[in-house]
C-alpha cells in the first residue's frame, strides 16, 4: 500500500511539474520579457526525486527481510509458507492426528553411536517399517520438519539438559542422532567421560565438538531425593522418597541453556511400595499417602526449586507429560505390539501425572512450557520395542523404537526453541 501511494505521488508531481513547465513555455514565446520564476516543486525535483527512489528502495529492503529471515532461520524441508508466528499463538499441538509420511524416519539408528542397542528394533530384527512412516500433524497448523544444519548451528555455545527416567533418555538419543545427520566429521561428536550408553549410569554427556555445544541427560527417575531405610521404620520400609527434598544432583542442572525434566514410569505400586520404598516429609513417614498425592508434592518441591534457582533470563524449562504404556494387563507381562496406531486409546490419552503437572506450571514464577505427549503418543500402540530389543526374551511395551514416536517430541520441542 506504502509503494502504491508512493507511486501515485510521483506520477502526481510529475504532471504538475509538467504543466508548470508548459505554462512557463507559453509565457516565454508569448511575452519573452516577462521573467517567470521557477516554482519550489520545479527547483526541488531532482531532490525530491532522489528521495522518493530511496524511499522505495528502503521498502524493498525491509518487505524482502521480513520475508527471507524466517525461511533463513527455520530451513525445514516442508511448508515454507507456515506462519510461524502463528504457530506459536494459535497452533494446539494436542489437537492431531497421526498421518503416513514417507520421508521418515529422521535418522538411521545404526549409523547412530549413541543409539541403546535395546531401542534399535530394526536391528534386533523387526521386518516391519510401517510404524517408521508417520508423522503428527495438528489439525489447524504444521509442525515444521527442521533442517539438522539449522538446529546445530542455533545450538552453538549452548547446554541443553534432559533431566528424567529412561523416556527422557530415549528422547535425548533420539535427538542426538538426528542432529548427527547433519554433522559431517562424526568423530567430532562424543561422549564427555567416554562411556557407552546404557541405563545405569546417572550422568550422560554428548558433545558437538565442531559447535560447542553439549546435550546432557541426568538420570533422576523420581527428581526428588530417594534415601535409605530411617531409623526405628516399620520392617516393611526398606527406603523412602523424600518428597520435600530435590535430587541431590540438581545442583549440576544449573547453568543449562535448556533444561527438559520429565517423571511419571517409576510412580508405580510396582516401582514403589513392592519394593519396600515409601514416602517420607522431613523425618516423618507417610506411609498412607498416596501415589498421586506423593507425585503432587514432589512436582511442588521441584516447581519451588526452579522458581529460586533457576535464572529464567538465560534458561528455558520444559516439562515433558507422561508417556503412555501399551501392555495387554496390568502385570506387564503380555505386550501387544499392533502394526499401525489403534483408534481406540482406551484412556491411555489422560494421565493423572500430566493433570498434576499442568496445575503445579500454571502456580509457578519462572515461565515452564508443558510439552504434552500423552495424548499424541497414546495411538502409538504400533511403535513400542515389544520383543525386538538387545533382550528379546523380555518383552517392553513402555519404550519406544527408535527412530520412532520419541523422534517427534523433539519435532516439538525444537518448534518452541526455534520458532
Amino acid at each position: 500500500m506504502m509503494m502504491h501511494n508512493f507511486s501515485k505521488s510521483s506520477s502526481f508531481n510529475f504532471n504538475r511539474s509538467s504543466s508548470f513547465n508548459r505554462r512557463g513555455t507559453s509565457l516565454s514565446v508569448g511575452s519573452p520579457r516577462v521573467n517567470v520564476r521557477p516554482t519550489w516543486v520545479s527547483r526541488h525535483l531532482p531532490v525530491i526525486t532522489v528521495v522518493g527512489y530511496l524511499v522505495m528502495l528502503l521498502l524493498v529492503i525491509c518487505a524482502s527481510y521480513s520475508f527471507v529471515t524466517p525461511n533463513i532461520k527455520l530451513s525445514f524441508h516442508g511448508d515454507t509458507s507456515l506462519d510461524t508466528s502463528a504457530f506459536l499463538d494459535t497452533c494446539d499441538v494436542l489437537d492431531g492426528t497421526w498421518v503416513p509420511d514417507e520421508s521418515y524416519p529422521l535418522y538411521n539408528a545404526s549409523d547412530c553411536p549413541f543409539t541403546e542397542q535395546g531401542f534399535n528394533c530394526l536391528d534386533n530384527g523387526r521386518t516391519d517399517r510401517e510404524y517408521l512412516k508417520w508423522r503428527w500433524k495438528p489439525r489447524h497448523c504444521n509442525i515444521p520438519k527442521f533442517n539438522a544444519q539449522t538446529v546445530l548451528e542455533w545450538l552453538r555455545n549452548k547446554r541443553l539438559v534432559f533431566v528424567g527416567d529412561s523416556m527422557s533418555r530415549t528422547q535425548w538419543e533420539s535427538l542426538i542422532c538426528f542432529l548427527m545427520s547433519g554433522v559431517a566429521d562424526k568423530k567430532s561428536v562424543y561422549e564427555v567421560n567416554g562411556n557407552s550408553i546404557t541405563k545405569t549410569i546417572r550422568f550422560l554427556g554428548v558433545r558437538f565438538s565442531s559447535f560447542n555445544f553439549t546435550i546432557e541427560f541426568f538420570r533422576s527417575v523420581f527428581l526428588v531425593q530417594h534415601g535409605w531405610m530411617p531409623k526405628h521404620a516399620p520392617k516393611r520400609v526398606r527406603s523412602t522418597l523424600m518428597l520435600d527434598k530435590l535430587d541431590d544432583i540438581s545442583n549440576q542442572w544449573v547453568e543449562s541453556d535448556i533444561l527438559i525434566f520429565n517423571t511419571g514410569q517409576w510412580w508405580v505400586s510396582g516401582k514403589l511400595f513392592e519394593t519396600g520404598c515409601y514416602f517420607q516429609v522431613g523425618d516423618s513417614l507417610k506411609l498412607g499417602m498416596s501415589i498421586p498425592t506423593a507425585f503432587r508434592v514432589a512436582l511442588d518441591t521441584w516447581a519451588s526449586w526452579v522458581d529460586h534457582t533457576i535464572n529464567q533470563s538465560r534458561t528455558k524449562v520444559f516439562f515433558r507429560t507422561f508417556e503412555p504404556s501399551h501392555w495387554s494387563d496390568e502385570t506387564r507381562r503380555f505386550c501387544n505390539v499392533t502394526q499401525y496406531p489403534t483408534l481406540e486409546t482406551q484412556g491411555k490419552d489422560q494421565s493423572i501425572f500430566s493433570d498434576i503437572a499442568y496445575n503445579t506450571v500454571k502456580n509457578m514464577i519462572v515461565p515452564v512450557t508443558v510439552l504434552q505427549i500423552t495424548s499424541m503418543s497414546a495411538p502409538r500402540s504400533d511403535a513400542h520395542v515389544g520383543t525386538w530389543s538387545d533382550k528379546s526374551s523380555v518383552a517392553d511395551c513402555s519404550h519406544w523404537c527408535l527412530p520412532g514416536v520419541p523422534d517427534m517430541w523433539n519435532e516439538i520441542l525444537l518448534s518452541y526453541l526455534l520458532l
